[in-house]
């Protein structure tokens, strides 16, 4: 296991989302990852990757082409969304990083 994360600044909650997702994919992908199993606990980015929901916000709309773009270098990927609960080594990631600013 790899773990990546980098402090953003401030930044919208779905701004954060995006970038942590395009930050894993970039990670697998240097790791030579070819089957991906990717867990996301916002609900919104899982559905909006599978085409239920539109990226709505122009700020979005690069970040989500660039996740798209990442995705289909994968040989398979499996997106889906796991409770908050589930997702505590993001949180505890995440939390160490605002922890060190």
């Amino acid at each position: 296991m790899r773990e990546v994360g980098r402090y953003l600044g401030v930044a919208t909650n779905n701004v954060a989302e995006w970038t942590a997702l395009i930050e894993g994919l970039a990670a697998a992908k240097e790791l030579g990852v070819a089957r991906l199993a990717v867990r996301l606990d916002s609900e919104l980015v899982v559905r909006q990757l599978s085409g239920q929901y539109r990226v709505k916000h122009d700020n979005l709309r690069p970040l989500y082409a660039r996740a798209k773009a990442l995705l289909s270098e994968f040989d398979d990927v499996d997106v889906r969304h796991v409770p908050r609960s589930e997702n505590k080594l993001a949180d505890a990631l995440v939390n160490r990083i605002l922890d060190e600013r």
